[in-house]
């Protein structure tokens, strides 16, 4: 077989890890960063993401819950605003994330856009999402939709997270928690504890896997330097 053209031979190949599907057992469990959209006293997005970290945590993964409330708009304030902050830090401590928000006028709520937004996609030429996991979930105060979770599908695609198949919605949500603000046995919850089982065996699969699987010739070929350029530009 002939060489293929016009590609650089020394940036070609990549070697796959020992044990691709097999990683090594680590005590640790996996660090999963829930992020939800509503910031109303009953918000139930919110409690859908403490009925999701309940599960993760018995399931053995470690948790942490980023509250927006504070969170200034983007370009409303320097990168240094310590919400800023407190959301990068998780963000790069986490190894999955799950983002839950309300269906507002057929979308996600600007709540939950801007968490997102606020994540950079790059810092020093490091992407802080890419090869993460992400479970996308959903509330909506009618009938069911799946809007949101589509929307939210498309920005962890564009964040180079890997999103698990499985996904939720849940619609009419005040009617799915009980006075304890705990969510009722339901096939709406069931579906929960599914997305989260998916979560946790796709982040154990994928555990010091992330730099082969999303290893990509056009970038090997690209320095640090030039990489960060490209992806911070001030004007697009």
């Amino acid at each position: 077989m002939t060489d293929t053209p016009n590609l650089d031979a020394a940036h070609f190949q990549t070697v796959a890890p020992d044990h691709l599907t097999a990683p090594a057992p680590n005590a640790q469990g996996p660090r999963i960063l829930l992020l939800y959209g509503s910031l109303r006293e009953r918000s139930f997005s919110r409690l859908v993401t403490e009925e999701a970290a309940r599960i993760l945590t018995r399931m053995g993964a470690e948790t942490r819950t980023f509250s927006p409330s504070g969170l200034p708009l983007p370009d409303d304030a320097d990168a240094s605003h310590p919400k800023v902050q407190e959301l990068r830090d998780l963000v790069t401590w986490s190894e999955g994330m799950v983002w839950c928000s309300p269906e507002r006028h057929g979308a996600m709520t600007g709540i939950m856009k801007t968490q997102i937004d606020w994540i950079p996609l790059s810092l020093g030429g490091v992407r802080p999402t890419q090869g993460k996991t992400l479970a996308v979930m959903q509330v909506s105060g009618g009938s069911q939709s799946f809007n949101t979770v589509n929307q939210l599908r498309i920005l962890g695609r564009w964040m180079r997270l890997l999103t698990i198949p499985n996904q939720s919605s849940t619609p009419k949500a005040f009617l799915e928690f009980d006075d304890a603000d705990r969510m009722k046995p339901s096939p709406f919850y069931d579906r929960i504890v599914d997305v989260m089982e998916e979560l946790m065996k796709f982040t154990l699969l994928t555990r010091g896997n992330q730099d082969y699987l999303l290893d990509r010739y056009s970038e090997r070929k690209e320095s640090a330097a030039e990489l960060s350029k490209r992806v911070n530009q001030k004007a697009i």
